[in-house]
């Protein structure tokens, strides 16, 4: 297998810890890698976590990392009849950067890399520092200064070396690529590296699974950085390619209102200030994978919105009177579907466990 870069095509061997392109500092792909899904039939004789999609994986499953990330319920949705939730914070660190974390923690630890850096809000950084953890390999993990206390909490408990950045979430990221062009640095960023969108398109694997090999008529999806829609994106089309699905499920990726350059490039509108969110999750203003995720968002058909802060709240609050206790970031979705109509049969993911960030109706 190699990376390839989306803009000029130049190949970079996975050895090479390459994280942008050498020459124009694009985004790179995977490539060289053929997956194939495994029939339900093979599939009910399987372990429950995402390792049992071996055949779509670019990497085989690290029995020694493995924490039984994967195959999370899906419930029915207050109110809603044709809405159901999959419930993705049920996994180790309480999000769903699991599915993607440890793809590259197992990469690395098969590349023997000394060091891993990764930057984040703090979700991605959770699950990387987690695994880092099993894989013995020391981590840096770089967040902005106003990341969630108990997600610096739970960095520092896996021993991750945590760098609180101040000022926006793009000086984070800044700050993390100085640390990961030193030589030898494996960057685990969930941004950059490919291998984790083929983590996060397990969320779609298990929903055809789940629905009896089918998918439904409508995903909506948070987005930010976009690893989630890019991974639904990934997983519809190869179950497409392979003739496991009719065609792709519309896709509606949901933007705060406060920080959602995507919904402006995407509605074709003049680019304003952000103002700020509570869905720190979703809050990147320059996402790097933008013009990806717009592509894929009008390949199915679908289309970017946005929600307020006061539309979060209200859905968190919802969510929490039917026991559903999730961060902010995870309740932009559901604050989508009161606005959402026709959406046939939808699924809404619930992406992070409520216990990590400060409730948002603390102003």
């Amino acid at each position: 297998m190699l990376l390839h870069c989306a803009d000029c095509g130049r190949p970079h061997p996975l050895t090479e810890l390459a994280w942008r392109c050498a020459d124009c500092q694009g985004v790179l792909d995977l490539a060289e890698f053929r997956p194939t899904m495994p029939t339900l039939d093979t599939l009910r004789h399987r372990r429950a976590t995402l390792w049992r999609y071996a055949e779509a994986l670019p990497i085989a499953e690290p029995v020694d990392l493995t924490m039984g990330e994967g195959m999370t319920p899906l419930v029915p949705s207050p109110g809603r009849p044709d809405v159901q939730l999959k419930v993705d914070y049920l996994t180790p660190t309480g999000s769903f950067k699991d599915r993607g974390a440890v793809l590259l923690a197992a990469l690395a630890q098969q590349l023997g890399v000394p060091r891993i850096v990764a930057d984040s809000s703090g979700n991605a950084g959770t699950a990387v520092a987690a695994y880092a953890a099993r894989a013995g390999i020391p981590c840096d993990i770089y967040v902005p200064a106003s990341t969630s206390a108990g997600k610096v909490a739970q960095l520092r408990a896996y021993g991750a070396t945590v760098h609180q950045i101040p000022g926006s979430r793009e000086d984070t990221a800044a700050a993390a690529a100085v640390a990961a062009d030193r030589p030898g640095t494996f960057y685990a960023s969930h941004v950059y590296h490919p291998f984790f969108l083929h983590g996060t398109k397990t969320y779609v694997l298990e929903l055809w699974e789940q629905l009896d090999g089918s998918l439904p008529d409508t995903l909506v999806l948070p987005v930010g950085n976009g690893t989630l829609v890019l991974g639904a994106y990934l997983g519809s089309r190869e179950l497409l390619q392979q003739g496991l699905i009719e065609r792709l499920p519309r896709i509606v990726a949901v933007q705060a209102a406060g920080c959602a350059p995507l919904a402006r490039e995407f509605h074709d509108e003049p680019s304003i200030p952000d103002t700020g969110t509570i869905a720190e999750g979703i809050a990147i203003a320059r996402p790097a994978r933008g013009a990806q995720i717009v592509n894929a968002v009008r390949d199915t058909g679908g289309t970017i919105m946005t929600v307020t802060d006061h539309q979060v709240r209200a859905a968190h609050a919802d969510l929490a009177r039917h026991g559903l206790y999730v961060e902010p970031t995870s309740a932009v979705c559901w604050a989508a579907t009161a606005d959402l109509a026709d959406v046939g049969r939808a699924v809404v993911p619930l992406c992070g466990s409520g216990l990590k960030s400060k409730p948002p109706t603390d102003e």
